[in-house]
């Protein structure tokens, strides 16, 4: 009787058999990909560059001035961009009153919003597809729009005029913001100038020939001075914002 076990050693040490390389073959091409930092990483280069160059405490410095800068753009970005998404659900919620003025269906007056503001298109889309499977709407970009419909719904009431009441509410809010932001431009040019000071009076002792960015760099008080005197304007810039951006209670 024959048995398996020769035909499988067999078969495993083919399939262990070391393979010789073939020098025709071309070996294969390592790409050399530089590695890419992350956004976040970029704000400290300022930081690198100025131990590299001044030490310790211009690092410390430049992180504090760095930090300053970052948060007044993230503040500048965040504003801008809370009042364009006010614009936007303003305008969707004139486009579906007017359609639903005209006699259109809720549905219809969604997607001719849609057309009207291309950014909000998906979340139209699927209020759209919700209404017609009758299901709730939620809409994270359109709480405005999903409020006053559900709202409608739940309670009988003309969609056009509690479309309308959230549109004059949002009219309201976007021309608020606008008259807020318009008063207190003085305000933060005047922190934005008392800032970018203390900067250009080293820039111009250093022109004269005063040298202060060699007290600053190269003496141990000089970089204490340093230290203090970013954290106090890194300070100052979040005080003032934190004044120009505050809404008046009602």
């Amino acid at each position: 009787m024959i048995s398996a076990w020769p035909f499988l050693c067999a078969g495993t040490g083919i399939l262990c058999w070391p393979i010789t390389p073939n020098r025709l073959l071309p070996a294969p091409r390592r790409h050399f990909r530089l590695p890419v930092p992350p956004r976040q990483a970029l704000w400290l280069a300022p930081a690198v560059v100025a131990a590299a160059l001044a030490g310790v405490g211009a690092a410390i410095a430049t992180t504090l001035l760095t930090l300053a800068v970052r948060q007044e753009w993230r503040s500048r970005r965040e504003t801008a961009e809370t009042l364009t998404r006010a614009e936007r659900t303003a305008t969707v919620l004139r486009t579906m009153v007017s359609e639903l003025r005209a006699g259109a269906h809720p549905v219809t007056a969604a997607e001719a919003a849609a057309d009207a503001v291309p950014e909000l298109a998906g979340e139209l889309h699927n209020l759209s597809t919700a209404a017609r499977l009758d299901g709730a709407l939620e809409s994270p970009a359109l709480p405005a729009v999903a409020q006053s419909w559900n709202l409608a719904r739940r309670h009988g009431l003309p969609i056009a005029d509690a479309l309308e009441a959230a549109r004059r509410d949002v009219d309201a809010e976007v021309a608020f913001t606008r008259r807020l932001r318009a008063k207190m431009a003085g305000p933060r040019m005047s922190a934005i100038v008392l800032t970018v000071l203390p900067v250009g009076c080293l820039a111009m002792g250093q022109l004269i020939g005063a040298n202060p960015l060699a007290v600053l760099t190269e003496t141990l008080i000089g970089q204490a001075f340093l230290v203090a005197g970013a954290a106090l304007l890194w300070a100052g810039t979040a005080w003032s914002r934190a004044l120009t951006n505050r809404r008046p209670t009602p």
